[in-house]
């Protein structure tokens, strides 16, 4: 089975908003309990079955991976929906792995990160609901949202808590928050064309969920704040050369070095996530970490000005502009936000 994202989608219901509910489980607020417990069914059909309104997700037997290719509604951000939409689905991968007898074959091995929408990977945080939360100056509703964040790539940072090595495959723009959940993967596959960047900075904010913790564990503090403070794109070779990205690959062809890195790499497997597992130990980025800094973010929203406020919609709306049209025909919504 090869899994390839579709071209297109039916629209389903909206989703339930997950920073309107608190933190719950012990895995935190991003993640949501299934109504019926796992059968044992293969897990291929069982994640096959689940219906998203912003993702697409198979598991191919091939690879031993599970696939997630993001596709937001509207302006491609982390909204609300997609965050309820990936809260589901972790809690799906958790309560797979429980459900695995022990010394039974998990499962799966890899996690692949990836966008459906041609050119975007995602444009980072929802900057209308930030707005919107600011002007009602509603810190809890900010902050659940912020919350809801960290625990999702807190996920992928720990490779869901069960050995997992986890890919982000890069094929379009990833910024702001975009940018924090690749980072938060064990591996970072890049199409050459596509473009990063933390703008936070040119509307008076700093990237709120992990930037800095992330980066600063790869290039230490100077090359960390440099970045943040510049505001600026950079090439994907750029941030190879930084030794952000790990595999450069041609347009068009990321899925393909996915699976090229997984079919080489699989013989060594669990070697290579108890290395990951050394690495969290010897350089660990602790969630309580990125809960303080997400709060400090909060804080940090709460004061930005009318002015700055201002920013965030111009560069949304350039953003908007920017996201392929065959985004457009394939979301309706889009041209509303």
């Amino acid at each position: 089975m090869t899994f390839v994202p579709s071209a297109t989608r039916t629209p389903l219901p909206s989703a339930v908003d997950p920073t309107e509910s608190e933190p719950h489980g012990r895995h935190g607020a991003a993640f949501a309990t299934l109504a019926e417990p796992i059968s044992r069914a293969a897990p291929q059909s069982l994640v096959a079955s689940q219906t998203y309104t912003d993702l697409e997700v198979a598991i191919t037997e091939e690879d031993r991976a599970f696939w997630c290719f993001m596709k937001p509604r509207g302006r491609p951000s982390f909204t609300p929906a997609l965050l309820r939409d990936l809260a589901h689905m972790q809690g799906v991968i958790d309560e797979l792995f429980q459900a695995t007898p022990s010394g039974a074959e998990t499962p799966f091995d890899y996690f692949v990160l990836g966008s459906s929408l041609p050119g975007v990977f995602n444009l980072g945080g929802d900057l209308s609901l930030l707005a919107e939360k600011v002007r009602q100056q509603d810190r809890e509703g900010l902050r659940r949202y912020a919350q809801a964040c960290v625990t999702a790539v807190d996920a992928n940072y720990h490779g869901y808590h069960h050995g997992v090595i986890t890919i982000a495959l890069i094929q379009g723009d990833a910024l702001g928050g975009g940018l924090e959940a690749p980072m938060s993967c064990d591996l970072m596959v890049a199409e050459r064309q596509a473009k990063f960047g933390l703008p936070e900075i040119l509307f008076n904010l700093f990237p709120g969920v992990g930037a800095y913790s992330y980066l600063f564990r790869r290039l230490g503090m100077r090359k960390t704040e440099e970045i943040m403070l510049s505001g600026r794109l950079y090439t994907a070779e750029e941030m190879h050369d930084f030794g952000v990205v790990d595999v450069l690959a041609e347009p068009g062809e990321g899925v393909r070095a996915v699976k090229e890195y997984i079919a080489r790499s699989r013989s060594r497997f669990r070697g290579q996530s108890a290395i990951y597992k050394v690495r969290r130990r010897v350089n660990p980025v602790p969630i309580e970490e990125l809960r303080d800094v997400a709060d400090l973010w909060v804080e940090a929203a709460l004061s930005l000005s009318e002015t700055d406020l201002r920013r965030t919609a111009r560069i949304a709306a350039a953003q908007q502009r920017a996201v392929p049209a065959s985004v457009h025909e394939l979301h309706p919504q889009a041209r509303e936000a």
